[in-house]
């Protein structure tokens, strides 16, 4: 069903489950280490492959990320919690169980906010607990790389066991038309979060964030929610704000015709933006949980908890607010420069020298552009910030205009050098001798008569024309302000 229809009919009501692997230098349970791309099964150990007789044991630095982030959330941090054994029959997961945490989680109740269109919009955070994740299936054959079809499967079990920190919101109703992007900008605060927190790298297209998104509709004017569907390890931010759209489409299509909703798991295709069935999905009881045995219980010392608490980083909200006031920007700018990814590159080239007016406008207008062509983030381009401050320098310094720095960008981007490189390279200096400049515009005035008298007689506009022509003779490297002033003092007009 056409989005704005489904809309009309139906109010959703979204979930959000991420799961962000934590950076610490080895796994939750044993001492080995986490890095991604080694070659599979080689970062492995009795404990993580779970042969008889290895016992697990806590990594402390696991449990203090977590507890930091729970802390950033706005989340009571518990007194006392457990690990739990979550049962379930995967390949993926040596144990044929994952240790996590169930009934009585690291941290509850807590809250982020986001800000959408403008508004405020408060998403309530049920619990954040810390498990292990699992290793890696590649279903190999088929058409659709799932395992249905597939002519084999192979499993690395390099990712299992690392820390992975699961942060389950509550229920989000009211989100009404902007569900979608109400999604997309809750998963990007999270991640920004954690990336002042330091303790993950959030490399979605690496899987250390993955987003499950639960989405149930329910007729407009009702009381009771819907059956909700969740689909699985969404890796993108576009992707999440395009699944939430997606299934509310489907799942009106299907209300609308009189059919229910099943409640399972869904896999979400890139290329169509659409989702599929996976399997169904199971209840808490289903996965038989009860208490690890071989872990102690956790009870984070207070002083400890205020302590960490009195030491967490300047958080994403904080300081946005606070730069936005710094560079006198209005809540439009800012928001653009959030959604762009640009406040890091900004405030870095700020820091490198350059006014935040200047280091805005060149990342946000020519660079964004060249992105944006690209197909890439910002944060991509082969230019950094102390190279776009020193355009920006060269600019104010009067050896560039806006013309010229945008050549010498391009050429920092293909690869020519540093800014200056560029310059001398391609000869990109604007002209600043008076008489050579004298020269062009007397060139000009001679080939253009007819502009000449009409500025002559008092038709000041008609500099314009005047001052285009030489800096086409100057190939763009002339001084316009100054061609203009030395045109009107030829000319006799003051």
């Amino acid at each position: 069903m056409p989005y704005d229809e489904a809309l009309e009919r139906f109010e959703p009501v979204l979930g959000l489950e991420t799961h962000v692997e934590l950076g610490t230098e080895s796994k939750m349970f044993c001492g080995c280490p986490t890095e991604f791309g080694a070659p599979p099964n080689t970062h492995v150990c009795p404990v993580c492959l779970a042969l008889p007789g290895s016992l697990p044991v806590a990594n402390a630095e696991a449990i203090e990320s977590t507890i930091r982030i729970g802390l950033a959330l706005n989340c009571t941090i518990a007194e006392w919690c457990r690990f739990a054994r979550k049962n379930y029959f995967y390949p993926d997961m040596p144990k044929n169980y994952q240790i996590s945490q169930y009934d009585e989680p690291l941290c509850t109740d807590g809250y982020l906010d986001v800000v959408v269109d403008g508004e405020t919009v408060r998403i309530e955070i049920e619990r954040v607990h810390l498990e292990e994740d699992t290793g890696k299936s590649t279903h190999v054959g088929g058409a659709t790389g799932r395992i249905h079809g597939a002519d084999y499967s192979i499993v690395d079990y390099n990712r299992a066991g690392i820390p992975l920190v699961e942060i389950v919101t509550k229920p989000i109703p009211g989100t009404d038309r902007l569900a979608p992007e109400v999604a997309r900008a809750y998963v990007t605060e999270l991640r920004e979060v954690m990336r002042a927190l330091g303790v993950s790298d959030v490399r979605m297209e690496e899987g250390s964030l993955r987003c499950d998104v639960n989405v149930s509709l329910m007729p407009r004017g009702a009381s009771e929610w819907g059956t909700r569907s969740e689909t699985k390890n969404v890796n993108s931010l576009r992707s999440v704000e395009r699944a939430v759209r997606g299934e509310i489409e489907r799942q009106a299509a299907i209300l609308a015709d009189g059919g229910r909703i099943v409640q399972e798991t869904r896999h979400f295709h890139e290329d169509t933006g659409r989702t599929t069935s996976g399997r169904s999905k199971e209840e808490a009881q289903d996965y038989r949980y009860f208490p690890e045995p071989d872990l102690l219980p956790m009870a984070p010392d207070r002083e400890w908890v205020a302590s960490l608490k009195a030491d967490l980083p300047e958080l994403p909200s904080v300081r946005r607010g606070r730069l936005q006031a710094e560079w006198g920007v209005s809540d439009l700018d800012m928001a653009a420069m959030h959604n762009a990814d640009a406040i890091d590159l900004v405030e870095a080239t700020v820091a490198a020298g350059a006014p935040a007016a200047d280091a805005r406008k060149w990342w946000m207008g020519e660079l964004a552009r060249r992105a944006n062509e690209a197909g890439k983030p910002l944060a991509e381009l082969p230019i950094t910030p102390a190279e776009v401050a020193r355009v920006t320098e060269l600019v104010s310094s009067g050896a560039l205009n806006d013309k010229l720095a945008r050549q010498v960008l391009e050429g920092v981007l293909a690869g020519e050098g540093s800014p200056d490189d560029v310059v001398a390279k391609r000869g990109l200096q604007v002209v600043n001798d008076e008489g050579e400049l004298l020269a062009i515009i007397d060139k000009v005035l001679a080939e253009n008569a007819d502009a000449a008298d009409k500025v002559r007689s008092g038709k000041v506009a008609a500099a314009g024309a005047l001052v285009g022509g030489v800096m086409k003779a100057s190939r763009g490297k002339a001084d316009a302000a100054r061609a203009r002033e030395l045109i009107l003092e030829k000319l006799g007009v003051s």
